[in-house]
């Protein structure tokens, strides 16, 4: 059987994975495989999540984007965390606090781009201001740790599989069957090909918004709940490399940046990817500059081939 990878992008994703799990091991002489995979999936698995939301806004269309994403984390996993106060069977209440707060996030994100007809861009990212001073007056500076069950269930393990990437799993798979298979879905890309003729065909184009802006922010909650969980409590700058991560799966993945066109098996290839090439940068002892600049050029070679592959005749 042959593959077509114009028809599936998602595979130029994983094969890109699997390219840069080998020029890693090949660092290492092949020693570590199995840990290199588990870091892998662990790691990935966050920015899978985000990923997932914030392609989600993109297939919108031109100029949907939330960069609100790394705010939305912190508080979320500040609050959450303040909540529980490391106290045990609290986990259940902590999530409901982080998920409340997506959904607060989302609605306040989609009332400033509709009642203020603010761009989405300058909306996301003047709110992530305030999102980020409410995580620092909750915080006040104290690092509170998950209840202990909660940590073992992040840092865990099932059936060899991190349980966040389980997590990352179920909402890749999730995700995927609302877009494919449910009337949201098709509106969803109908709006983001041509959201005029969407209008007219009779989509409910702001409530797609709508339900858009809030399920990245819930996504974004989710994350920053697992993760401040899985690493020992909130931070405030915990979210910070998740901006331009998340963009970057989206883009790596295979969804059009136009619009319109979504790729959920390729944000999933791509978390690694993307884990996999910060690791090797690591071993040659890059620095986070180093690191920024890659995934920049990453991003641009990758719009640049997708835009000469459209323009072919």
């Amino acid at each position: 059987m042959t593959l077509n990878l114009n028809v599936k992008p998602w595979l130029w994703a994983w094969l890109a994975a699997a390219l840069a799990f080998a020029a890693t091991l090949g660092l290492t002489s092949g020693r570590g495989a199995g840990e290199l995979a588990y870091a892998a999936m662990s790691f990935g698995a966050f920015a899978a999540i985000v990923g997932l939301g914030q392609m989600l806004v993109i297939t919108l269309g031109p100029g949907n984007v939330d960069l609100s994403i790394p705010a939305t984390m912190t508080l979320a996993g500040t609050l959450a965390l303040k909540m529980m106060g490391s106290d045990p069977g609290t986990a259940w209440l902590g999530l409901a606090v982080a998920l409340a707060t997506g959904l607060g996030v989302g609605l306040a994100n989609f009332a400033l781009i509709f009642l203020l007809r603010l761009p989405p861009i300058i909306a996301t990212l003047a709110a992530s201001l305030i999102y980020q001073s409410l995580a620092i007056w909750s915080n006040r500076g104290l690092r509170i740790k998950p209840p202990e069950g909660l940590a073992d269930f992040a840092t865990g393990r099932l059936l060899g599989v991190p349980n966040v990437a389980w997590v990352a799993l179920v909402l890749a798979v999730v995700t995927w069957v609302l877009l494919e298979r449910s009337v949201w879905g098709r509106w969803l890309q109908a709006s983001g090909q041509n959201l005029r003729a969407a209008r007219l065909a009779g989509v409910p184009v702001q409530a797609v918004r709508a339900a858009t802006y809030i399920a990245v922010a819930v996504f974004a909650a989710l994350a920053g709940y697992l993760l401040s969980s899985f690493s020992g409590g909130a931070a405030l700058n915990m979210g910070a490399e998740y901006l331009l991560m998340s963009i970057a799966v989206v883009v790596i993945g295979g969804s059009s940046i136009a619009g319109g066109n979504s790729n959920v098996p390729g944000v999933l290839g791509a978390a690694l990817f993307m884990f996999l090439v910060v690791s090797m940068l690591n071993s040659y002892g890059a620095g986070a500059g180093v690191r920024n600049v890659m995934t920049g050029a990453i991003i641009i070679g990758i719009v640049i081939a997708a835009s000469a592959r459209r323009s072919r005749p």
